[in-house]
């Protein structure tokens, strides 16, 4: 089976690898320091020292195996189709008299907080693709909630 692609902008793809280095280059190391000087304080059974260092090791290498699958199976969008929704646009839209503006991104760029939503999330969904003057409707929590596209860039 093929492995499914993930997409990604090239800000998203150096933010990324400045990660992966970052923990191969540095975290890697100090969790390996703190792991040698929790050693030295004796029997570790009993270390919370070592425990709390052996929890760190795990994460960190958990993060370096998922970001180097990541890797593996990156692609990344660069052509921006002008004035269609894709992976990389930006878009302002119209909801209940407010105009708020988004950036599509691939899975692992997304955060809603800083206006970057996912290309798979429901919003996201719903915009791909489209055009300025076309209306999406996304099914929330609150209810059907319909967009106007005001621009795309």
């Amino acid at each position: 089976m093929a492995e499914e692609k993930v997409y990604l902008t090239q800000e998203g793809l150096k933010k990324l690898k400045e990660e992966y280095d970052q923990l191969i280059n540095v975290r890697r190391k100090e969790v390996a320091e703190k792991l040698r000087k929790a050693r030295e304080l004796g029997d570790i059974t009993e270390n919370a020292a070592y425990e709390a260092a052996r929890d760190e090791q795990a994460f960190v290498e958990g993060r370096i195996a998922e970001l180097d699958d990541l890797l593996k199976r990156v692609e990344v969008v660069e052509e921006i189709e002008e004035g269609k929704v894709t992976i990389g646009s930006t878009v302002r839209v119209h909801l209940d008299g407010d105009v708020q503006e988004f950036k599509i991104v691939g899975i692992p760029e997304a955060d809603p907080e800083n206006g970057k939503i996912s290309h798979d999330s429901p919003l996201g969904k719903a915009l791909m693709d489209r055009k300025v003057g076309d209306h999406v409707e996304v099914d929330a929590p609150v209810g059907k909630l319909r967009y106007h596209i005001l621009e795309v860039k």
